[in-house]
């Protein structure tokens, strides 16, 4: 969808956009999560609370039988604090939607369904393992450790910071390409809202520079929104680990593949700047025949 600025007009923008999709909500328990770290005044950090917003009122309509907001910061531990500065808190509550904290959510001990990580399971909150259908709703963003933080990257968002630390740390130190495959086969996003209105390029997901892109991502499949985010922002998507080895079993990321209505997904004539480990990224540069990084094949969905 093309979309020039955060405005009240968003709200029927997305709505046409779902109709595009055989979507139904009807009776279910909806939860969006969105990206939120932190809030630093002039940086495309978060998920834009206007965007939000319309995606609740949004699946209201489509007859949810409840809306919630659910995020667990993963640098600012004051998730209060982020809402507020963000400007959620106030929208949220004039729409009476509920919002959770993931960082201190009731927990549940969850087998994970993919062993990329090494781990058997890790405890996660009760509200997403219980939500009938989960929104992804990241902000299209650059990032300095794994290349772009999308819908799948986003999910590092359900992981609570009470029990593992900020900024997640056992996801760093079991490797964060590896994490994002276990959380995405664990607990399925059933729909992406990406906001890539203003995404952020550079030195991502938190010291980047804002870029004006002018779209959202609609998919009904976190592979495919990120593989086609990806080409947005000039990047071939088939050497973003994650989605590369997402393909395999968590979606699609060829074209041939994936069922586009809308526009017609364009790259840039100028890529996202990236910090120099992932200039490999760039759809145009030439990789000398050497084959991007990967993560071990031997893994598999029990």
């Amino acid at each position: 969808l093309h979309v020039e600025q955060y405005s009240q007009q968003i709200d029927q923008i997305l709505a046409a956009g779902l109709r595009l999709f055989p979507i139904n909500v009807q009776g279910k328990t909806v939860v969006l999560k969105p990206n939120l770290v932190d809030c630093i005044p002039g940086n495309a950090i978060n998920t834009h609370p206007l965007l939000v917003l319309a995606a609740a009122e949004s699946f209201r309509r489509l007859g949810a039988k409840s809306v919630s907001v659910a995020e667990g910061p993963g640098h600012q531990r004051d998730t209060q604090l982020v809402l507020s500065q963000s400007g959620y808190q106030q929208g949220l509550r004039n729409e009476k939607i509920r919002f959770v904290d993931l960082n201190r959510d009731e927990l549940v001990r969850t087998p994970l369904r993919a062993s990329y990580m090494g781990m058997k399971d890790l405890w996660l909150p009760r509200t997403v393992l219980e939500a009938d259908f989960l929104v992804s709703m990241p902000k299209i963003k650059a990032h300095h450790w794994s290349g772009v933080t999308l819908s799948m990257k986003n999910m590092f968002g359900v992981v609570p910071g009470a029990r593992y630390g900020w900024p997640k740390n056992i996801l760093h130190w079991k490797g964060i390409q590896e994490s994002i495959l276990d959380l995405c086969a664990t607990v399925p996003v059933r729909f992406v809202i990406a906001d890539g209105i203003v995404a952020m390029e550079g030195n991502g997901p938190l010291n980047g520079t804002p870029r004006p892109l002018g779209k959202i991502v609609l998919a009904d499949d976190p592979v495919a929104a990120d593989a086609a985010c990806a080409l947005l922002m000039g990047f071939e998507p088939g050497r973003i680990v994650h989605i590369h080895e997402g393909s395999r079993f968590l979606g699609n990321s060829s074209p041939a593949l994936i069922d586009q209505v809308g526009e017609a997904l364009i790259p840039p004539t100028t890529p996202f700047q990236v910090v120099p480990e992932f200039q490999y990224l760039h759809a145009l540069m030439q990789t000398n025949g050497a084959d991007p990084p990967r993560v071990s094949p031997a893994t598999h969905l029990h």
